[in-house]
C-alpha cells in the first residue's frame, strides 16, 4: 500500500471511475469525484443491468410461447405489460445504484463528490460547472478520466430530425411497438432486436455488411439463422439513405427498398464522452474522440490517466473496472498493467455468443500455424437433453504445440462456459490437456472437453462421459 497523500481527481462515476476512486483511497490518496449526470454511469443505469433485465423478461415470454417441450407442456401466449416490466426493471436499477455506487461513495470519507461538468484548465486544475449553479476549481496531483461513451448518430439524411430510439431510450420505452426497424448488427443491436421481437415486435435488422462483422463468420451466420427461425428479418448489405417521420410512422429509404415502422432503433456504435473536457489544451491525445492510453492506463500527458469506453480499450464494463483499478495503483506509486490477451466477451442473444483469445483469422494474421476444430452441439449431451442443439463450439490451437489460442462459442449458457476457456488460455493449456481434464457431466462447459478431444478423437464414437 502506498503512503502517498495524493489528491486525485476522478471524472465520472461508472465502473472504471469507481474502481479508480476506491483503489486510490485504499492506497492512501484523497479523491474528488466529479459526475455531471447520474451516479453509476452507463452500466447500472442505462446499459448492462436494464438490458439484461429486458432480455431475461423476453426470454421468459419466449419460453411461455414456445419451447422444445411443447408436445408435453401446453403453450401460452403471454400478455405483455411493458409498463409493469419497466417499473420492475427500474426498481432493480435503483437498488443496485444505491447499494453499489451511492452508498459506497457516501460511506467513504476520503472521497468528495461534486455534481457538475468537468473541464481541464491545465494539467493540474479542473474547472467544475456545478449542476446547482456556480463554479469550483479542483486542484489535483493526478487525474483519472472515466467518462464513458454515448450512442453515436450516423450521418443519415433526415435522421437527426426524427424521434429515433437509442439503446438508452429503447430500454426506457413503456410499450412494445408493433414494428421496429433496427440500424446496426453488432452486440447492442442484436440483443435489443431479439428482446423486442420476443416481446411482440415485428423486427427488421439492417446490417451494413453482415451480422457481427468483427467476429468469425460462422458466429454471425449461426446468430442470423437463429434470428430468422424466430421471424426476425435480417437484411445484409443494407444501408439507410434517408429517414423521415410523419408523427406516427418512420419511413426508411434503403438500397433494399422502403421500410416503415412505428419505431426506429439506431444502434450502430458509440462515441466517447470527451468533447467537453478540453483535452487538447493539456496534451492528451485522442483518436476519433477516444483517449489514447498505454499499458499503465496513462494518457499522453504524464499524470493524467484514463480507462473504459472513453479510451481505445474494448468497451466492456469489466475492462473499464480493471483499467481503473490499475490506473489507481500506478497513480499512487505502484506498477500495474492490464493484459487483455485472454479477455472474454459475451453477447446475450439466444443462443449466447462468447469468445476469448484469437479467432482463426487473427491467429494466422499474427503468424501462428493453427489447427482448429468445430464441435456441433449435437455432440454435447447437455444440449441434447435440453432439446436445443443450435450452435457450435470452435477451438483454435497452435498446430505444433497444441496450445489453446482461442475459443468461439454459440450456445445456450455460452457466457458461463467461456471463463473456463479464459483460465485455460491463461494457464497455457494444450487442447490435449483440456481433453484429459475432468468436467462435470451434463453441463454445457463439458462441450469444451469434447471439442478439445476432437483434435485426436472422433467424439461420435465415445460413450457418454467417456474420458
Amino acid at each position: 500500500m502506498s503512503d502517498n497523500n495524493l489528491h486525485i481527481a476522478v471524472i465520472g462515476s461508472g465502473g472504471g471511475a469507481m474502481a479508480a476512486a476506491l483503489k486510490a483511497t485504499e492506497r492512501g490518496a484523497t479523491v474528488t469525484l466529479i459526475e455531471r449526470g447520474t451516479i453509476g454511469g452507463t452500466c447500472v443505469n442505462i446499459g448492462c443491468v436494464p438490458s439484461k433485465i429486458l432480455i431475461r423478461s423476453a426470454h421468459i415470454a419466449h419460453l411461455r410461447r414456445e419451447s422444445p417441450f411443447d408436445d408435453g407442456l401446453s403453450r401460452q401466449v403471454p400478455d405483455v405489460n411493458r409498463t409493469a416490466l419497466l417499473a420492475q426493471q427500474q426498481v432493480r436499477v435503483e437498488e443496485l445504484r444505491e447499494s453499489k455506487y451511492e452508498s459506497i461513495l457516501d460511506d467513504n470519507a476520503a472521497i468528495t463528490v461534486l455534481k457538475g461538468e468537468a473541464r481541464f484548465l491545465d494539467n493540474r486544475t479542473i474547472k467544475v460547472t456545478l449542476n446547482d449553479g456556480g463554479e469550483q476549481e479542483v486542484h489535483f496531483d493526478k487525474a483519472f478520466i472515466g467518462t464513458g461513451a454515448r450512442p453515436a448518430e450516423p450521418p443519415i439524411p433526415g435522421l437527426s430530425e426524427t424521434p429515433y430510439l437509442t439503446s438508452t431510450t429503447a430500454l426506457g420505452l413503456d410499450h412494445i411497438p408493433e414494428r421496429l426497424i433496427v440500424i446496426g448488427a453488432s452486440v447492442v443491436a442484436l440483443e435489443l432486436s431479439q428482446a423486442f421481437a420476443r416481446l411482440g415486435s415485428k423486427v427488421t435488422i439492417l446490417a451494413r455488411s453482415r451480422v457481427l462483422s468483427q467476429e468469425d463468420p460462422a458466429v454471425g451466420e449461426a446468430v442470423e439463422a437463429a434470428f430468422r427461425c424466430e421471424g426476425i428479418d435480417v437484411l445484409k448489405q443494407t444501408q439507410a439513405s434517408e429517414i423521415s417521420h410523419n408523427g406516427s410512422l418512420f419511413t426508411v429509404q434503403t438500397n433494399a427498398g422502403i421500410l416503415e415502422a412505428e419505431q426506429l432503433l439506431v444502434a450502430s456504435g458509440r462515441t466517447p464522452n470527451t468533447g467537453n473536457l478540453n483535452l487538447e489544451a493539456i496534451g492528451v491525445a485522442t483518436e476519433r474522440g477516444a483517449i489514447r492510453i498505454d499499458k499503465q492506463m496513462q494518457t499522453t500527458e504524464p499524470g493524467i490517466y484514463a480507462a473504459g469506453d472513453c479510451t481505445d480499450q474494448p468497451q466492456f464494463v469489466y475492462v473499464a473496472a480493471a483499467g481503473g483499478n490499475r490506473a489507481a495503483i500506478n497513480m499512487t506509486g505502484g506498477d500495474a498493467s492490464l493484459d487483455l490477451s485472454a479477455m472474454p466477451a459475451v453477447i446475450f442473444t439466444d443462443p449466447q455468443v462468447a469468445t476469448v483469445g484469437l479467432t482463426e483469422a487473427e491467429a494466422e494474421k499474427q503468424g501462428f500455424a493453427v489447427d482448429t476444430r468445430t464441435l456441433d452441439l449435437e455432440n454435447v449431451p447437455r444440449a441434447l437433453v435440453n432439446f436445443d442443439t443450435h450452435g457450435f463450439i470452435k477451438m483454435v490451437a497452435e498446430r505444433e504445440s497444441g496450445r489453446l489460442l482461442g475459443v468461439q462459442a454459440v450456445t445456450g449458457e455460452a457466457g458461463e462456459l467461456i471463463q473456463t476457456a479464459v483460465m485455460a488460455i491463461r494457464a497455457g493449456m494444450t487442447v490435449q490437456a483440456i481433453g484429459d481434464e475432468l468436467f462435470p457431466y451434463l453441463t454445457m462447459v463439458e462441450g469444451l472437453k469434447l471439442c478439445a478431444q476432437t483434435f485426436t478423437k472422433d467424439v461420435k464414437q465415445l460413450s457418454c462421459c467417456a474420458g
